[in-house]
């Protein structure tokens, strides 16, 4: 049974419900519409993802970061409401347990699920969820305004230490997902995982609420200063081709939406943005296929359509070029990462 536990602010009790359990939708069916849906939001949100790029770069956060992990000894990450990777992916802090896990596209795809849960559950309040290995994952939404624009995300954490029943448990279900992962290894790391009392991780979540309001006003701020650095007609073409990029779209097409003509949009473009309209368009697509490049269910030609290549040969070339490697080789980094 996978279980949630959400945090109803100002009361220091944890709310519990059931959600549905993972074995009843099994790591290795992923629904197409699933990622599909993720994509589209990565089209609509790549303004969003910018401004959270800004965020995520910035001296307050970093630096909050860094004493965050080192006095909690939890990993934190900052991701973009439309992000679709891994949290903690890469971060030094991370569960060794959920590294061996992810390194499996079966089991990577059920943390990827349960990772939207997780934001998914944000609604005004921190929302905690425990998986089918039952560590506990966090998010705390940081907001302007009362729209949500990134996810503070901690845990890969055990309220109380596993018995010997519960290890069993874990590895007999990677024996059930058929995952190719050393059960030996995994049992050692299962029982490596941080321990933390609800009542101090509460206070953990508490204090990276505060932080969330702190990025949310910052937030602001680096809005402002983008809305007075570039014209409200380049940041509208902006957005439309983050919407349309799957489609085929011209730069006479995104012109007229910005209310210029052909020549003068071409030229401001270029002059804001610091790259011409195709290289541009190009760059929307590749990012989107980066993400969809996480679900190894999803073949490399399904991706180079999905996100708006009209061939092949065309979809492999223009990834090299601004990726420095064709897709495979980027999922194969991706894999032995």
């Amino acid at each position: 049974m996978t279980v949630e536990f959400k945090e109803s602010a100002p009361q220091s009790q944890l709310a519990v419900r059931q959600i549905p359990s993972v074995k009843q939708r099994p790591p290795s069916m992923v629904p197409m519409g699933f990622h599909i849906i993720a994509a589209k939001s990565i089209e609509a949100g790549t303004a969003n993802s910018d401004l959270v790029k800004a965020l995520a770069g910035s001296a307050i956060f970093q630096e909050y970061q860094r004493a965050f992990e080192a006095a909690i000894g939890l990993p934190l990450t900052l991701r973009a409401v439309e992000g679709w990777q891994l949290a903690h992916h890469g971060n030094r802090r991370q569960n060794g347990f959920c590294a061996l896990m992810s390194k499996e596209s079966h089991s990577c795809a059920a943390c990827l699920r349960m990772q939207q849960r997780v934001c998914d559950g944000v609604n005004g309040v921190p929302c905690t969820l425990r998986c089918s290995f039952g560590l506990n994952e966090s998010a705390v939404g940081v907001k302007i305004g009362k729209e949500i624009i990134a996810y503070l995300q901690t845990g890969q954490v055990f309220f109380k230490t596993p018995n010997p029943k519960q290890t069993n448990r874990a590895v007999s279900l990677i024996k059930e997902w058929g995952l190719n992962v050393d059960c030996h290894e995994a049992a050692r790391h299962y029982n490596e995982t941080p321990v933390v009392q609800p009542d101090e991780y509460q206070a953990t979540i508490r204090l990276l609420q505060f932080f969330a309001d702190q990025l949310g006003a910052l937030a602001n701020q680096i809005l402002l200063q983008q809305k007075d650095s570039e014209p409200e007609q380049i940041t509208r073409a902006r957005q439309y081709i983050a919407a349309n990029s799957d489609e085929e779209i011209s730069l006479a097409e995104v012109a007229k939406e910005a209310r210029m003509s052909t020549f003068y949009f071409c030229k401001m473009f270029k002059k804001i943005t610091g790259v011409n309209f195709a290289h541009y368009v190009s760059g929307v697509r590749v990012e989107k296929a980066k993400n969809l490049l996480l679900n190894a269910n999803y073949r490399i030609s399904e991706i180079g359509y999905e996100v708006g290549f009209q061939s092949l040969t065309h979809f492999n070339r223009v990834f090299r070029s601004i990726a420095g490697q064709s897709p495979t080789e980027y999922r194969k980094q991706l894999s032995k990462n």
